[in-house]
């Protein structure tokens, strides 16, 4: 019986290269802090939450305007109150129609 395979001693260089190269590969792609696995998976929520920080400064551009416009436009913020919360002035008569 031939115990030559069982011995890394024992083996050919190019067989000891072949199998360090394969542990690196495995090492560095799969099982490392570091990995290439993690790095894809790391950059995709770099991707995402760039897309999310986007859209939240898109909103709160929006946001923005719409307090510029309250704030310049005093018929705007009365037609809110009135429309929204139901305020009134002294001395009117509010009606709610209800819509079925």
């Amino acid at each position: 019986m031939n115990l030559r395979f069982l011995n890394p001693l024992r083996w050919r260089r190019s067989l000891l290269f072949f199998v360090l190269l394969v542990m690196l590969i495995l090492w560095f792609g799969f099982f490392d802090t570091y990995s290439l696995r993690t790095r894809i998976l790391l950059e995709n929520e770099k991707k995402e939450l760039i897309k999310e920080t986007e859209r939240l400064q898109a909103e709160t551009m929006e946001y923005q305007q719409k307090l510029d416009s309250l704030e310049s436009n005093p018929q705007l913020l009365e037609r809110i109150a009135r429309e929204e919360y139901g305020m009134r002035k002294p001395g009117e008569t509010i009606y709610r129609i209800q819509e079925d």
